[in-house]
Formats: structure tokens, C-alpha cells, sequence
């Protein structure tokens, strides 16, 4: 909303800052910190006075891993409202409220928030590990990956970036015309990133630092496909729209992407904020509230921004995690044995042996590197 004061810079000079998005951008990452530190102590207290505790693992289900874990019991949980609180606030401050893909991401981010907080919320009074039926959870996902498809397609000037597919490395798109396979792409990412997220949200700040880096790479993304320059010299896919121009009254082309890079900035500055209390060891966690919200707003900015298969490179550490559980899955029904120790694969370095701090540290160093890669291609095309 701060964005519309740059209209007063004829009478005050220093409010055209305003108009810019690398100055709101980072003027909402620093309010989301700011807003994390602020609150995050009063949210820690609210919820163990609530005893929204974190349940853990019995015995019968993993006897060493129980063991490992038993400090944790009782941590609060459903910090993400904390997180989610900082990125929303934030966002609303400095984003444009005229564009629709800063919407859509709130969108994603408030109903799964609210699933992710249900989900919280059965755990924690019925003191098991199990929440709602991940059937649900499918439901709610597919369902949000429709309306961010229908809204993409039916719009006359949308639609045509919406259908096509592009990959690294290729300046043409891979296929130009998805068609009702948009839905099925879509329906994929964001729910693959929601899941991602949340099955990588084990280990103390494991999740929330590979969500900080993760998020920064797609600001740059966001950035570049909002900037004509910048994305015609790299040759960045990016959505557009003709509007009037209200000083030369003739139409000009505006960019929706570049705004998303506020919202990436707010989920990093939230992000930053929230590990300040969330680093090992945890004094709070952010739950399902805050992974499976964050996961499939980072699949939204990924759509949004033209960018959905390289999240599969700079989402790396996600979608490791993601796979090691389908693996292991497979290989224990279809063998009766199992690959790893233990799924997620973070859980099984643990089982080996790591140190928690250790496996977090380097999990971090390997989303750096993800997202250095994916940044990388940005000229190899």
C-alpha cells in the first residue's frame, strides 16, 4: 500500500523511492525481520500457554529416533503463523494492491495456512504424529492449483504464456501449447513444492533456511521477468498485460512478475526472522502452518514467474527430500526392503550417525549451491 505515496513526490522529492521495487523489496524483507523479532517471543509464550506442543514419534514407531528427538517434545508448534503473519503484513505494506499475482500468492498462502494450521491443531490435542488424511490435504492443493490455472488461462492476455513450457537452457519454450495439461503441470508443482517443504520440516531450521535461499533465487527470477530490459536481454518468459498509460494516454506494456519480487523478499526477511528462534535448538517450529503454506506459495511464484522447472534445480534439497520418501515407499512394498534408514533422508543421516547441527548445516550448504545453479542458467540460454 506504501507503493502509492510515490504520488506525492512532486511536493516531497524522497517519496519516488517508492515507485521502485528494489527499495520495496527490501523494505519488506527488513519488515518482515523486524515483525519476526518483534513478535516472535509473544508467540512462543501464547503457544505454550495454548500446550500446542510438538508430539513425537513413539517408541513402537522408531526407538532410536524417538530417542534422538525426546528433547523436542513439548516445543511449541504452529510457529507459522508467525512466519505467515510477518510475510502477509509485510507484503500488503509494500506490494502494488492492484496486482493480481500478489494476490494470488496470498491466496495460496492463507488456505494452506489455515489446512497446515487444522493440521497442527489435530496433532497437537490428540497428541499423535497424525493430522488430517493426506488424501485432504491432495484435495485442498488440487484445488488451489485449478484456480491459479483457471485464472492464468482465461485470461485473454494471459493465456498464452500460461500454456506454454519452457526449460533450461532453451530460449523457445519445450512446448508451446500445454493445453488442459497446464492443469496437471500446475496441480504438480504446487503440490510437490507444499509437500516438499513440509516433509523437509524435521529438523531444527532445516526447512527454514532452505525456504530463505530458495526464496531470494526466486526474487532474482522475479526480478529479471519483471524488468523489459532485463528479461528481453536474457531472454526471460514473462507475463505481461497492455494497460493505458495515464500521462501519455496510449497503452503500454506492464509486467505482474516483477512485483512478486516483494513477496519473495518478505519470505526471506520472515524467514531470517523466524530462524532466529527456530535454530538449533528450536525454542519453536513452524508446523504444517508454515511448510505446507510456504512450499505452495513458492510453487505459485514458480508458475507466476515462468520458472516451474527450475524450481525441480533450486528446490533441490525439497525435492531429494520428496524423493527419498516415494523410494522408500516403493522399495519397502515392492521388495519389502527398505533403501534408507530411515524417510526422510535427513532422517537418515541422523540414523548414521550426523549430529543434527551437522546435517542441517550441510542440507543448507547443498540449497546454496541449488540455487546458485538455477541462477546460473539464467544466462545459459
Amino acid at each position: 500500500m506504501l507503493y502509492y505515496l510515490h504520488r506525492f513526490s512532486e511536493s516531497i522529492g524522497v517519496l519516488n523511492v517508492f515507485q521502485y521495487v528494489t527499495f520495496r523489496a527490501a523494505a519488506a524483507g527488513l519488515t518482515a525481520f523486524l515483525l519476526c523479532l518483534a513478535f516472535g517471543g509473544w508467540v512462543i509464550r501464547r503457544l505454550i500457554s495454548l500446550k500446542f506442543g510438538q508430539p513425537i514419534r513413539t517408541q513402537e514407531e522408531v526407538n532410536r529416533l524417538a530417542e534422538l528427538h525426546d528433547g523436542k517434545k513439548g516445543t511449541p508448534t504452529m510457529g507459522g503463523v508467525l512466519l505467515l503473519g510477518a510475510v502477509v503484513l509485510s507484503t500488503l505494506l509494500w506490494a502494488r494492491a492492484d496486482n493480481p499475482f500478489v494476490w494470488l500468492v496470498l491466496a495460496a498462502l492463507v488456505v494452506l495456512g489455515a489446512l497446515g494450521f487444522v493440521d497442527d491443531y489435530l496433532k497437537v490435542t490428540r497428541r499423535k504424529s497424525a493430522g488430517i488424511p493426506g488424501r485432504v490435504k491432495l484435495v485442498v492443493q488440487f484445488a488451489l492449483a485449478a484456480g491459479v490455472t483457471a485464472f492464468l488461462l482465461l485470461h485473454p492476455q494471459l493465456r498464452q504464456t500460461a500454456g506454454e513450457l519452457y526449460v533450461p537452457f532453451l530460449k523457445e519454450p519445450l512446448i508451446a501449447n500445454m493445453g488442459i495439461g497446464a492443469l496437471l503441470f500446475y496441480t504438480l508443482i504446487i503440490t510437490g513444492a507444499s509437500n516438499g517443504v513440509n516433509l523437509t520440516d524435521g529438523l531444527d531450521g532445516l526447512a527454514t533456511g532452505c525456504i530463505v535461499t530458495v526464496a531470494f533465487a526466486f526474487a532474482v527470477f522475479c526480478y529479471a521477468a519483471g524488468n523489459l530490459r532485463v528479461s528481453e536481454y536474457l531472454q526471460i518468459p514473462a507475463y505481461w498485460v497492455s494497460v493505458l498509460d495515464p500521462h501519455t494516454g496510449g497503452m503500454i506494456r506492464h509486467p505482474l512478475s516483477g512485483e512478486l519480487t516483494i513477496v519473495c523478499m518478505a519470505v526471506v526477511g520472515a524467514g531470517l526472522g523466524f530462524l532466529w528462534f527456530n535454530c538449533h535448538p528450536a525454542k519453536v517450529f513452524m508446523g504444517d502452518t508454515g511448510s505446507l503454506a510456504l512450499g505452495g506459495a513458492i510453487g505459485v511464484i514458480a508458475i507466476l514467474c515462468k520458472q516451474e522447472v527450475l524450481l525441480v534445480i533450486v528446490g533441490g534439497v525439497f525435492v531429494v527430500e520428496a524423493l527419498s520418501v516415494i523410494l522408500q515407499v516403493l522399495s519397502f512394498k515392492l521388495t519389502g526392503r527398505r533403501i534408507f534408514a530411515m524417510a526422510p533422508i535427513h532422517h537418515h543421516f541422523e540414523l548414521k550417525g550426523w549430529k543434527e547441527s551437522t546435517v542441517i548445516v550441510r542440507f543448507w550448504i547443498l540449497s546454496i549451491m541449488c540455487a546458485l545453479f538455477g541462477l546460473a542458467t539464467l544466462k545459459l540460454r
